[in-house]
């Protein structure tokens, strides 16, 4: 079992702890984590993208000139593609780009992140993290203690308090145990996480 240190809200460490190998100490499949990255990302796509072809485009009913005699080249339509105005070839329709993964590979990719972070001695235990109000200068403290400047912070559960704090930082993302995913753990420089929820993970991933 690997042993990392433990930190208080002040940076300070205090204790140390030691992280699960089933969950912490996975084998690395970058197969299974390149799938996982690329299903939330083809998941996370509106794709609301449309436009119309030239069946789809208004006006072009008539024949703009007779076919032979004008000097022209033969034209059925001005709403062919080559005209200002016309349809798109190919043009593209609304579509649903989500696709599924099987459940015991997208364990296998988390347990994979998780430990890439632990091996990059890029994983941050904290004692606890509590705040009295909703302050974004408090929470950024906390993150200076810890020298932390881009992460996730992932706690147990819900803190309001946490939560509203951490908002207004641009490099700095919150989630909690049942919610966090490979991409987000795989961006963050640094994944701080609470002691209780360490004890959480390993519950419900191992």
């Amino acid at each position: 079992m690997a042993k990392v240190s433990v930190y208080n809200m002040e940076g300070k460490e205090i204790d140390t702890i030691e992280l699960s190998d089933e969950v912490f100490g996975a084998k690395i499949n970058e197969h299974l984590v390149h799938m996982a990255v690329v299903q939330q990302l083809a998941n996370n796509r509106q794709g609301t993208q449309k436009a119309k072809t030239r069946a789809e485009v208004s006006g072009g009913g008539r024949k703009p000139w007779k076919q032979k005699g004008t000097g022209h080249a033969r034209q059925g339509s001005i709403r062919a593609p080559q005209w200002k105005g016309g349809g798109v070839v190919f043009a593209p329709v609304p579509r649903d780009y989500s696709f599924k993964i099987n459940k015991k590979e997208k364990r296998a990719a988390l347990k994979a992140a998780l430990t890439d972070k632990v091996q990059g001695e890029k994983l941050i235990v904290l004692d606890e993290l509590k705040l009295d109000e909703a302050k974004t200068r408090n929470f950024l403290r906390i993150m200076k203690n810890l020298n932390v400047t881009k992460g996730l912070v992932v706690t147990q559960e819900a803190d309001h308090n946490v939560f509203l704090s951490a908002r207004n930082l641009p490099d700095i993302q919150t989630a909690m145990v049942n919610t966090i995913n490979v991409y987000d753990i795989l961006k963050a420089q640094v994944l701080v996480v609470t002691k209780d929820a360490v004890r959480k993970i390993e519950e419900v991933y191992a």
